[in-house]
């Protein structure tokens, strides 16, 4: 029997490290997962790491089962995508020192001392905060100099995972955009934000464009995974930026990629700012367009906890069910999302229900209230962006996790005046975006994806009210905390 030809795709989140095999029309043939091992650090207030080497074995050995599990395939290319400010640090030798994901906040205390904060958003595309990578450097200086000292070349997570296949560093410009030493308009690293930040001019790998071919793999890995020496190590992205691709959107399209954070995007031609320093701006993995930004936070990750608590052995179809019977005024929540113009999250959230506690209030109303939160959240981002950049289109699309549920797109619908697209690729988005870039790389067109559903607005009148309850809950919490 003919062996199918086929991509192997790595895909590292915030929680976790997945890897697929997929065909080059985007059929996935195997996708399996785990749980990324975070440590934390104790010489900081704030800080996550991984081990790479550890990760590196993770990722052999999904990849081995995906492989298994797909029957007799030809790899014909591997790529990768990841969370978008972590990174990884190597030796000289090419040995990986350490990795630090995007939860990983360990130049917090070193945020204050910087001046230029306007130049640095006029550059970067972004406000500094310790969220992005070079606060990750400069903890890593500061605490620990000799391993600092040792540091030859840092990458992105995903830029990472691909010299861990073909031998050869890189570093892509969707990730780029996330370190604050990326000239994003440019297109270039900035000698001037470089120099701001004190960073070694020679630790900094050369750029790449996504979609193009970095090298082949190296023998032992095909020789451990038991596939083709001719395999293309291809070029990937950021998780967001690929999730994006896999929805094929136009230009000034809005999508939301609704994951363990919420990024909501427009796709611009040319480099927007905000005169607030409210969103983001960064490259996408095309050459011809820039996303803008605004991100709604942890809000996927609220949802799966819950569900974890109320649901934690039904799946989300008997929450959808129960959904249906619920009202919106039992329960209002309000759980730690990101605001456009808050200069940080709410680090406290809860409920608030009528006491003493309604007969009526259920496990769904506790859930109902989650993806009312996440929603709420979305909308009052979704209104920066337009304040930033109009959108005028009669839809937005929408991909990643957190769209599998029906209420949610519903909501989202009723609260933004627009219908909410969803396309087949849109549950494992971020993989098959992995599967256009591929096909990019090695000539092969990209099918279409078929648009699934669409989701019309009704009463929206009704939900601006109850959003007005919502912001009302969000402001006492606020005040609790203060």
């Amino acid at each position: 029997m003919a062996q199918k030809e086929a991509y192997l795709i790595v895909d590292i989140g915030t929680g976790n490290a997945r890897v697929g095999v997929a065909t080059p029309a985007g059929d996935i043939l195997a996708i399996k997962r785990e749980n990324v091992q975070y440590h934390a650090d104790a010489n900081y207030e704030e800080s996550i790491y991984f081990n790479p080497e550890a990760l590196w074995q993770q990722i052999l050995k999904l990849a081995a089962e995906a492989l298994s599990d797909a029957g007799e395939v030809l790899i014909k290319a591997i790529t990768s995508t990841s969370q978008r400010e972590g990174i990884v640090v190597v030796d000289r030798e090419g040995l990986s020192l350490l990795g630090m994901p995007n939860i990983d906040h360990r130049g917090r205390k070193w945020e204050k001392e910087l001046t230029q904060k306007d130049l640095v958003y006029e550059l970067s595309g972004r406000y500094p905060t310790s969220l992005f990578s070079v606060y990750k450097l400069i903890g890593l200086r500061n605490i620990y100099p000799d391993l600092f000292e040792r540091t030859a070349c840092f990458m992105s997570i995903s830029d990472w995972i691909q010299f861990k296949f073909s031998g050869i560093t890189c570093y892509e410009h969707s990730q780029a955009s996330e370190t604050l030493l990326y000239d994003v308009e440019r297109k270039k690293w900035s000698t001037e934000l470089i120099a701001l930040f004190d960073i070694p001019n020679d630790i900094f790998p050369t750029l790449k464009q996504s979609g193009t071919v970095l090298g082949k793999v190296l023998s032992d890995v095909s020789q451990i995974l038991h596939i083709s020496a001719e395999a293309a190590v291809v070029v990937g992205g950021g998780d967001t930026q690929l999730a994006i691709r896999s929805m094929e959107p136009s230009t000034n399209d809005v999508v939301i990629v609704s994951g363990t954070t919420t990024p909501i995007i427009k796709m611009v031609e040319r480099y927007v700012k905000d005169n607030h320093q409210r969103t983001w701006t960064s490259r996408h993995i095309d050459e011809s367009h820039f996303i803008l930004e605004a991100n709604a936070g942890v809000t996927g990750l609220n949802y799966q906890r819950l569900k974890e608590i109320f649901y934690p052995n039904e799946g989300y179809d008997v929450i959808e069910r129960e959904l249906d019977n619920t009202s919106y005024s039992q329960c209002v929540a309000s759980l730690g999302s990101l605001i456009a113009d808050e200069d940080e999250p709410l680090t406290k959230g809860g409920f608030i229900f009528n006491a003493p506690v309604s007969h009526q209030l259920t496990r769904g109303s506790f859930v109902f209230s989650i993806l009312w939160d996440i929603a709420c959240s979305i909308y009052e981002n979704y209104k920066f962006l337009c304040d930033v950049s109009q959108h005028k289109e009669s839809y937005i699309w929408a991909c990643g996790g957190g769209i599998e549920s029906k209420k949610l797109r519903q909501f989202l619908a009723n609260l933004l005046g627009k219908s909410i697209r969803i396309r087949a690729t849109y549950r494992q988005a971020s993989v098959l975006g992995g599967v256009f870039v591929c096909n990019d790389a090695l000539g092969t067109d990209n099918a279409t994806p078929v648009l699934l559903d669409e989701t019309f607005p009704e009463n929206h009148e009704q939900f601006e009210q109850l959003y007005v309850e919502w912001k009302n809950a969000r402001k006492t919490f606020k005040q609790l905390i203060s």
